[in-house]
C-alpha cells in the first residue's frame, strides 16, 4: 500500500507540471524490452528533434532526451515490470532552463512502448494501474475451451486454459441416441467441473479476498456454466457478458465490457466503508478521526481499517525558533511550511515527514487494511471537509 501511495503522490506531482509547447518527454519501456533498442530509438528521436524550428523548444527537447539517454546507461536490462521515464524543463519561467528527470517502475508489467513530446507528461497508462487495486477473477468460455484469469488494476494474469473433449472423444458409433446424449452431457459436466475447480482454487488460495467472478464468452455455454452451481457458494458472480473470443483477446474484451461494473464495485466498497464510519462516529462507537487519534489507534492496535482521502497531503513538521531555539511540532496540510513565533522570531523547518506515509506504514505493519476514498461522492466530500480526510474503523475501544 505504501508503494501505491508513493506512486499516487508522484503522479499528482507530475500532473501539475506544464511545459511551454511540446517540451516534456515521456518514455514507456515495456517489461522485457531490449534497453539498447530503446536507446537507439531515442537517438533517432534526438536527431529528428534537431530540426525543431523553435530554438527554446528544440533546446528543451534535446536536453530532456539527452538526460533520459544518460539515465538509461544505469540499466543493462529492463526492470521486471518495465520502466517509465519523464524529463523536461520544469522551470516556471520558460526563459530559464531547469531540466529534471523523473522515473518509476510500474506496479504491474507494462505492455505499451511510448515515446511522446507534449506540453504535459503522458500519465494515463501508469494512472490506470493504480485506479483499481482489488483483484477479480475472470473466465471467458464457450462449449469447447475456457480461459481463466485474474484481474488486478489493468493487469490480466492468465491462470489456466481448459479444453473440453466432449465432442472429440465421444463418437456416436453403435450407441443409442439416449446413451450418446448422456455421454455428451456427462462430458460437458466434467468440462464445467474442471473450469469450476480452477476458479474455486483461486478463491481458496486467496482466502476469498478476491471481489468476485466475471464471466464472458460467445454463445450459451457461459450461462449454462453459471447454472450448474459447481462453483463454491462463497464465489460471488458479478456479471455475465457476451464476448467474441475465449482467449486473451476475449479477456481484454471482457474487461472493457465490464468497466462500468468494476467502477461500481469500487464505488460501492467506498460507500460501505464511509457509511459505517459515519454511523460509528454519530453514536460515539468504533471509529476515530483526525491524525492524532488515528495514529494512536494504530499504535494501540485498535484499528481495523485505515481510511484516507486519496488526494490528501499531510506532513508532520518540526520548526525551530531562530531567536529562542524552542522547537514546535505541527501537523500540516498543503505547502505552508513557516510560522511566526510570538516573540517576533521566525521558525525554520528542522525536520519534515510525510504523515500519510507514516500511517500507511503502521497499518501495513499491523495487518490493517487501508482504504483510499475520493471526493467524487457526497460522503467522500463530507469525510474530507468534516474529518480532514483521515480516520479509522476500530476493532474495539
Amino acid at each position: 500500500m505504501k508503494q501505491e501511495y508513493s506512486l499516487l503522490r508522484e503522479i499528482k506531482r507530475l500532473k501539475s507540471i506544464r511545459g511551454s509547447g511540446t517540451q516534456l518527454v515521456s518514455v514507456y519501456i515495456p517489461a522485457g524490452y531490449n534497453i539498447s533498442e530503446e536507446v537507439s530509438r531515442l537517438r533517432n528521436e534526438y536527431s529528428t528533434s534537431s530540426n525543431i524550428k523553435s530554438k527554446q523548444t528544440r533546446t528543451n527537447v534535446l536536453g530532456a532526451i539527452d538526460k533520459i539517454l544518460q539515465y538509461l546507461k544505469l540499466y543493462r536490462e529492463t526492470p521486471k515490470n518495465g520502466l517509465v521515464v519523464f524529463a523536461g524543463n520544469i522551470a516556471g519561467d520558460q526563459s530559464k532552463s531547469d531540466i529534471q528527470l523523473f522515473s518509476m517502475e510500474p506496479p504491474e508489467p507494462l505492455k505499451v512502448n511510448i515515446y511522446r513530446c507534449d506540453s504535459t507528461f503522458v500519465l494515463d497508462p501508469i494512472e490506470a494501474m493504480v485506479e483499481k487495486r482489488d483483484t477479480y477473477v475472470m473466465v471467458v468460455m464457450d462449449g469447447r475451451e475456457a480461459t481463466v484469469a485474474t484481474l488486478k488494476g489493468t493487469h490480466i494474469q492468465v491462470v489456466k486454459k481448459v479444453h473440453s473433449m466432449a465432442h472429440a472423444k465421444i463418437k456416436k458409433g453403435g450407441q443409442s441416441a439416449n446413451r450418446y446424449k448422456r455421454a455428451i452431457e456427462e462430458s460437458i459436466d466434467d468440462y464445467y467441473k474442471q473450469v469450476s475447480d480452477v476458479i474455486n482454487d483461486i478463491f481458496l488460495r486467496g482466502e476469498f479476498k478476491e471481489k468476485g467472478l466475471i464471466v464472458g464468452g460467445p454463445g450459451p455455454a457461459k450461462e449454462n456454466f453459471v447454472k450448474t452451481k459447481a462453483l463454491n457458494y462463497q464465489v460471488k458472480i458479478l456479471g455475465t457478458y457476451d464476448t467474441g473470443y475465449t482467449d486473451e483477446t476475449g479477456l481484454n474484451e471482457l474487461v472493457e465490457k465490464a468497466s462500468d461494473l468494476l467502477k461500481e464495485q469500487e464505488a460501492a466498497k467506498e460507500r460501505r466503508v464511509l457509511e459505517r464510519f459515519m454511523k460509528e462516529v454519530a453514536v460515539g462507537g468504533l471509529a476515530v478521526y483526525g491524525y492524532d487519534k488515528t495514529r494512536a489507534a494504530l499504535e494501540k492496535k485498535q484499528a481495523n481499517t485505515l481510511i484516507l482521502n486519496d488526494a490528501l497531503e499531510m506532513y508532520v513538521v518540526k520548526y525551530k525558533c531562530s531567536v529562542c531555539g524552542s522547537v514546535l511540532e505541527k501537523v500540516e496540510t498543503g505547502s505552508e511550511r513557516q510560522t511566526k513565533h510570538n516573540d517576533g522570531g521566525t521558525f525554520g523547518i528542522v525536520e519534515e515527514k510525510d504523515a500519510i506515509e507514516e500511517l500507511i506504514d503502521m497499518a501495513d505493519a499491523n495487518g490493517v487494511e487501508t482504504v483510499f476514498v475520493s471526493m467524487e461522492s457526497s460522503l467522500g466530500k463530507e469525510f474530507m471537509m468534516g474529518f480532514r480526510g483521515v480516520g479509522a474503523l476500530l476493532r474495539y475501544k
